[in-house]
């Protein structure tokens, strides 16, 4: 009979769960669900942003002029006279036939994203719509380096300012004045030490002490242009990723570094065999948050770079605000979703965050 009315209490607790989350399940759909909906059949269509243009559906059309991608190999140029493979005098380079003329054209013009050779071979990877192919590589890169970088640099932060030192709490609150800084604001504030002329802070500095020869136009040189938005956001989120990060080693146990002390185990040991493990609950979380941020980036893009670079929250924007093309704009975000909710199946699977 214990057993019986127990379960009985079990299941009634369960239904009045069930009764209490009714509110949340409602809310939930109303401000996520449903709009989530509308992004989806909307990039089944080819709506026009503020447009009178009647609306029509067009399949999957948005998508494929989104993902068609094609990888061609360059035919060498021949020289005539010598029949050989034809060379740039001024850069001692082999030259290579244009991309253009070995794209194809028909049904649909394809157009060229990037170049890269290949065991001396060159390739151009063409598609529909290079800009966004360009923008989901822009993006995938930063996110790669800027989540790396954040996290090992977090992760000395946290050890840092985790330890016993005079003025331990002070460090604390200034390490949170980067990330308390609005994105908008820090962005402006770099571009103005990115100026490309002596106006600009590196610039400046580099030209006063002789480290540099002129002046670095980072934010117009393709070459410099990610590394000067990676580092932007490395600057600001450092300290998020390392709020986190302390936030697990103030949950290890002191007694497990006395233990390993008395049995003569070195502080790298200590770290390798007690930090890291026990760590690795809060780095999953971390990393997740951040990295998932990361692909959606925009404020950083769109303010220091505009349409000089994409991201593919800022090519979004663009689709959306500028060329007015809300079918093809709703298709993006659908494509963002399925990445960012892809890299977190991958993550929580990957890191055993499901079974921590």
């Amino acid at each position: 009979m214990a057993i019986s009315s127990s379960s009985n209490l079990a299941k009634e607790e369960q239904k009045l769960a069930l009764k209490l989350l009714i509110p949340a399940f409602l809310i939930l759909i109303i401000i996520a669900l449903y709009p989530l909906g509308q992004v989806f059949y909307t990039s089944f269509t080819n709506r026009e942003f503020a447009s009178s243009t009647e609306t029509e559906f067009v399949g999957l059309d948005n998508y494929k002029a989104l993902l068609s991608v094609t990888v061609k190999e360059l035919p060498p140029v021949i020289d005539e006279e010598t029949g050989e493979q034809a060379v740039d005098e001024e850069t001692g380079e082999a030259v290579f036939e244009r991309p253009i003329r070995v794209l194809p054209r028909d049904p649909h013009l394809y157009r060229p994203s990037f170049e890269f050779s290949f065991f001396g071979n060159k390739y151009v990877v063409g598609a529909r719509t290079p800009d966004f192919i360009r923008a989901v590589w822009n993006t995938l890169l930063f996110t790669f380096f800027s989540v790396f970088f954040e996290t090992v640099l977090g992760l000395i932060v946290a050890l840092v300012v985790n330890s016993e030192f005079k003025g331990r709490g002070a460090m604390r609150a200034v390490m949170l004045v980067p990330w308390a800084v609005i994105t908008v604001v820090s962005a402006r504030m770099w571009e103005w030490m990115f100026e490309p002329t002596r106006a600009g802070l590196f610039n400046m500095l580099g030209d006063r002490f002789g480290l540099i020869d002129g002046s670095f136009a980072f934010l117009s040189n393709n070459a410099l242009q990610l590394p000067a938005i990676i580092a932007v956001d490395v600057w600001k989120t450092t300290p998020f990723m390392a709020l986190l990060i302390l936030a697990g080693l103030q949950m290890i146990p002191g007694e497990l570094y006395e233990a390993a002390e008395v049995d003569g185990a070195s502080k790298l040991r200590q770290f390798f065999n007690i930090t890291l493990p026990l760590l690795k609950p809060s780095l999953a979380v971390a990393l997740i948050f951040r990295t998932l941020d990361a692909l959606r980036v925009f404020d950083v893009f769109q303010v220091m770079l505009s349409q000089k670079r994409y991201s593919m929250a800022s090519f979004n924007y663009f689709q959306l605000i500028s060329a007015r093309q809300m079918g093809m704009a709703s298709a993006i975000g659908v494509i963002i979703f399925i990445i960012i909710f892809a890299f977190a199946i991958l993550y929580m699977k990957s890191l055993g965050v499901d079974t921590e």
